[in-house]
C-alpha cells in the first residue's frame, strides 16, 4: 500500500494588478495560468490578486522561487511583471493569530496587513510615528506590518507611506480578505 500524497497548500498575493484599469489579469485567467503550471484546485479571491491553490509536497521549492515562476508565467503571457508574495496556509494562520488588534475584527475594512518581502531592516519609525493619526495604531511582527485606521484606510497618511517608510517590498489586504484566504486554504488542504 502506497502512502497518500502530501500536499502544500500556498496563497499568492499579486502586487497592483486590475487597479486603476492598468494591469489587467482576470482571474478566470489566473486559475489557468496556475493551473497549466501544475498547480492544484486553484481558487481566487476578489479581483485584485488573490489565489489559493496545493502543490505536491515531492514538488515544491522555496516560496520565492514559486513567486518567480509565477510572475515569468503572467510576463509571458501579459505585457507586465507583477510583484507576487507567496504564503504558506500555516503562515497566514499565525499571522491571523498575531493579529494585536483584535477589536478591528468587527469592522475588518479598518485593518491592513502589509505583507511584506522580507523583514525591514531599518524602518523609518519616526516619519511612521509623526503620520499616525492619534485613532490609528501600527505594529510590526516579523514580515506582517498590521495596521488599524478606524476612520478609514483612505484618508491615512501613514497607509499611503508605510511601505516607502518600512523600506522593503509590500502588498497590503484588509482582514476580511486576509481570513477569507485562510479559509479558502483550508478548504483545500488536504
Amino acid at each position: 500500500m502506497t502512502a497518500p500524497a502530501a500536499f502544500n497548500v500556498w496563497v499568492a498575493l499579486f502586487r497592483g494588478i486590475n487597479v486603476g484599469g492598468k494591469h489587467i489579469l482576470p482571474m478566470k485567467d489566473l486559475r489557468a495560468l496556475l493551473t497549466d503550471m501544475g498547480l492544484l484546485d486553484v481558487q481566487t479571491y476578489i479581483q485584485s490578486g488573490n489565489a489559493v491553490f496545493r502543490q505536491a509536497a515531492d514538488n515544491t521549492q522555496a516560496p520565492s522561487s514559486l513567486a518567480e515562476q509565477i510572475t515569468s508565467a503572467v510576463s509571458r503571457q501579459y505585457e507586465f511583471e507583477p510583484k507576487v508574495l507567496i504564503v504558506s496556509k500555516d503562515a497566514l494562520q499565525e499571522v491571523i493569530s498575531a493579529n494585536p488588534f483584535p477589536e478591528a475584527a468587527q469592522a475588518p475594512k479598518t485593518l491592513y496587513l502589509y505583507f511584506l518581502a522580507g523583514i525591514p531592516e531599518q524602518p523609518d519609525w519616526a516619519k511612521l510615528e509623526a503620520l499616525k493619526q492619534p485613532s490609528e495604531h501600527m505594529k510590526l511582527v516579523e514580515n506582517v506590518f498590521y495596521l488599524y485606521a478606524p476612520d478609514g484606510i483612505g484618508r491615512s497618511k501613514l497607509a499611503a507611506k508605510a511601505e516607502k517608510l518600512l523600506g522593503i517590498a509590500a502588498t497590503a489586504r484588509n482582514w476580511r480578505t486576509v481570513c477569507k484566504l485562510a479559509e479558502l486554504a483550508s478548504s483545500i488542504a488536504v
